[in-house]
């Protein structure tokens, strides 16, 4: 009997130092982005499509400082989440100051748009 628990105290010991080896090996092998620079055109306005799902995407949305993302309208509800930076966002309704963190729901077919105030970064979420 104690032949047994040490062997299976043995085994233990030997699987969690694999385990924590096979982590440790894999902790950086999986790729990283960042939102800053994946926009790569010399635009002041500037978007890229991070992912497509059956029935939506998501799009990373970059605005210089003292630029704006021109009226439109929406075919589709859309979350807008401000990753950084500060921004308005405008429509008929009013208007709402966004900063690193905030976000907010956009309705179908509502005009709206949006002006940055420092250089921003916004993820989309259609």
């Amino acid at each position: 009997m104690i032949k047994s628990l040490f062997l299976l105290g043995i085994l233990l010991f030997i699987g969690c130092n694999n385990n924590e080896n096979t982590i440790e090996q894999t902790k950086n092998t999986y790729p990283k982005m960042n939102l800053k620079n994946i926009h790569t055109a010399e635009k002041t306005v500037k978007t890229k499509l991070l992912f497509t799902a059956e029935e939506g995407k998501v799009i990373s949305l970059q605005i210089a400082a003292g630029e704006q993302l021109k009226e439109h309208v929406s075919k589709v509800s859309a979350t807008l989440i401000c990753v950084s930076g500060k921004a308005v966002y405008k429509e008929a309704a009013g208007e709402t100051a966004l900063e690193t963190g905030d976000f907010i729901i956009i309705s179908k077919e509502v005009k709206h748009e949006v002006d940055a105030v420092t250089d921003s970064n916004f993820i989309l979420v259609k």
